[in-house]
């Protein structure tokens, strides 16, 4: 599938007529939809009530990873879906197949005329940080259309806010001054799986990827070395036919890299601070690094724990890295892949530092250690509180898989039709929707950091800074408080305005969102960051809003009968 979606992706599908590119996923058509979807269309269109003018809400109900926010992200390509939405005679012709005989023909009818330009899309901008209970997105249009439109935008939004929200927990553990890489796409779900997963990783601030696809189709930065395999390829040094490397400027040869080699690993034997560290080192390893320093000289970054890190790797590595500093060239560094990483990283510093000490190589003390092995945010965390000296951390299966919470649950909810607002109840308050079409603001303190998010109903005058106002738990009624803001910020923009004439907000380029994302993560206040118990954020409703969510629920709820 990754193939297909480089093959179809962005520079490969025709434009609309808005000039916005078709889903970067090919499989993303009409047909990704529930059968029920497909069913209620009918019943709409039977009934005569499909081009009702409907609203839903998309929102999720609670924050993953037992964590107090969440990253948005998918949102794009909802509006590439929405922008190119149309049903082929193929598809039609499988939807009649796949519905009842007694369908009537002119449904089908209906379907090929079908597209979004009468459909509005409101949404918070992807990279924000978003809340439950707060729409991510509205959906206005007729409800037939709506409805067709359901799952997949779930879909789109729910693993992609998910994994951006995964990676942002990993750098906020990490901290800023590490580099972090994706390296998840041979343990992802899938083709699709391992593609999003590096966008939307690298929305939520990773430096890279070693997905080959993924830098293709979103200029994600790539970044990959060598694998065991490669190391335990090699037999002996004596397997190296070509052995020579020119200099890095250019100014001579060096005919024998092979023997400069060995004799800076035997420098490093007799080294006054590192005497004893090691013997004989693994020379099938050796041969390997040096094989690798001769393909890429200016990138040499060396996996160093195929046999033993500190007694063959670190040293094999240290040699090959000073015979290409004689020639000019600076070793990237090592990747440990296994063992006790605080410590091996530690000892491996020592020994870099005691190289620059003794040898006068210019901050091959800061030589880049690079780690892996099944990391995860615990790990992280682990590896801070020991000490460490990692300074790149390679993450995949923890991240990508999102193996701590499978799905964010997203839903999708019918708050309004025709001018009609409309809930839905449950004996699980938290299941209870916010009914009619609303206007959400984040209001911010004197301090920078956001307090509160609000929302209001459409026609509710907007709060105003340095002016207070009741901000009202939706559903416990002595939850309340007076907040006076210092700046109010709309969440909810237009970015598909139908037929509404609204201005259109345009796309962002993926690093404009990966920034914005970054800065938005900044500007939290540390206590609803922490991952052990976080404080939660809060979520109002306004007074007005909140009596008309009483209202109706009291006008909607049955009333029992005892007798």
């Amino acid at each position: 599938m990754a193939a297909a979606a480089a093959a179809n992706g962005p520079n490969k599908v025709e434009k609309t007529a808005g000039g916005i590119d078709g889903p970067t996923n090919p499989m993303v058509t009409p047909l990704l939809t529930d059968l029920y979807q497909f069913t209620m269309a009918y019943a709409y269109w039977k009934a005569g009530k499909h081009k009702e003018r409907a609203v839903f809400d998309l929102y999720f109900r609670r924050n993953p990873f037992g964590g107090e926010y969440t990253v948005f992200a998918g949102l794009e390509e909802c509006i590439k879906l929405i922008a190119n939405f149309r049903f082929t005679e193929d598809e039609i012709a499988f939807i009649k197949t796949s519905l009842p005989s007694s369908c009537e023909a002119g449904f089908y009818d209906y379907l090929r005329g079908i597209d979004c330009s009468d459909v509005e899309i409101h949404a918070i901008s992807e990279g924000y940080v978003v809340f439950p209970k707060i729409p991510l997105m509205r959906i206005e249009g007729p409800v037939a259309v709506v409805q067709l439109l359901e799952t997949p935008l779930v879909n789109l939004i729910n693993y992609a806010s998910l994994v951006a929200t995964n990676a942002a927990r990993h750098r906020f553990v990490a901290g800023k001054s590490k580099l972090l890489l994706e390296f998840g796409l041979r343990r992802a779900q899938g083709p699709d799986g391992g593609i999003g997963a590096s966008k939307y990783c690298y929305m939520g601030g990773f430096d890279a990827t070693s997905n080959v696809a993924a830098g293709k189709l979103f200029g994600i930065p790539l970044r990959g070395t060598h694998s065991h395999a490669f190391v335990s390829s090699f037999m002996s040094p004596d397997e190296i036919t070509e052995k020579s490397l020119r200099s890095c400027d250019g100014s001579k040869v060096c005919e024998d890299f092979v023997s400069l080699v060995q004799t800076w690993l035997n420098k490093l034997k007799w080294s006054q601070l590192l005497g004893g560290i090691f013997g004989e080192t693994n020379q099938s390893e050796l041969a390997a690094f040096v094989s690798y320093a001769l393909a890429f000289p200016k990138n040499f970054l060396a996996l160093v724990d195929t046999y033993d890190v500190m007694r063959s790797g670190v040293p094999n590595f240290c040699a090959v890295a000073l015979a290409l500093n004689d020639l000019g060239y600076k070793a990237v560094g090592i990747r440990l892949d296994s063992g006790d990483l605080a410590y091996l990283s530690c000892e491996t510093r020592k020994f870099f530092r005691a190289i620059e000490k003794e040898f006068g190589v210019r901050d091959f003390g800061k030589t880049n250690i690079t780690a892996s092995n099944d990391l995860n945010e615990e790990t992280l965390d682990a590896l801070n509180k020991q000490g460490h000296e990692v300074d790149a951390f390679g993450i995949g299966t923890h991240l990508v898989t999102c193996y701590a919470q499978p799905a964010l649950g997203v839903v999708f909810k019918l708050v309004e039709i025709n001018n009609q607002p409309r809930i839905k109840l449950s004996e699980d308050v938290s299941k209870v929707s916010i009914p009619c079409k609303k206007r959400c603001y984040r209001l911010y303190g004197k301090e920078g950091y956001p307090l509160v998010d609000l929302m209001t109903g459409e026609n509710e005058p907007p709060p105003k800074a340095a002016e207070r106002i009741l901000c009202r738990h939706p559903f416990n009624e002595s939850k309340r408080a007076y907040v006076i803001p210092q700046r109010v910020e709309e969440l909810m923009k237009c970015f598909w305005p139908g037929r509404s004439g609204k201005k259109r907000e345009e796309l962002q380029p993926l690093n404009v969102i990966r920034e914005r994302c970054i800065k938005q993560l900044d500007q939290m206040r540390p206590d609803h960051m922490r991952r052990l118990n976080p404080t939660p954020y809060k979520v109002s409703v306004s007074a007005k809003l909140y009596d008309f969510i009483h209202f109706l629920w009291l006008n909607e709820a049955p009333v029992g009968e005892l007798q």
